[in-house]
C-alpha cells in the first residue's frame, strides 16, 4: 500500500529482465523537477543492472538451531513415551 498523495512514480513494464516483469521506482521529492525522459533513462539503466534476486543462504547458525530443535523434539517424545510406558 502506498501512503501519501504526492508521489511521483516511474513504472517500467516489460523490463528486459528474465526475473522481473514490472518495476516501480519512487522518485525522491527533491528530484521531481528532473524531466520524465531523464528519469526513465536512469530507471532503465538501473533495471538493466539488476540481477537475480538474492538466494536464501543457509548459515551454520540456522543448521545448528534446526538440529537443536529436532533433538529437543526427539528427547521430548522419548520422555513422554517412557512416562506413558511406566504409567501402565
Amino acid at each position: 500500500m502506498i501512503k501519501g498523495v504526492n508521489r511521483q512514480v516511474v513504472e517500467l513494464n516489460g523490463a528486459d529482465s528474465e526475473y522481473f516483469e514490472r518495476i516501480l521506482f519512487f522518485v525522491k521529492p527533491e528530484c521531481c523537477s528532473v524531466s520524465e525522459g531523464k528519469l526513465r533513462e536512469r530507471a532503465n539503466l538501473i533495471a538493466s543492472q539488476a540481477g537475480a534476486p538474492p538466494t536464501s543462504k543457509i548459515t551454520r547458525n540456522k543448521v545448528r538451531k534446526t538440529a537443536e530443535l529436532v533433538l529437543a523434539a526427539t528427547a521430548g517424545a522419548l520422555a513422554s513415551g517412557l512416562v506413558f510406558f511406566l504409567w501402565k
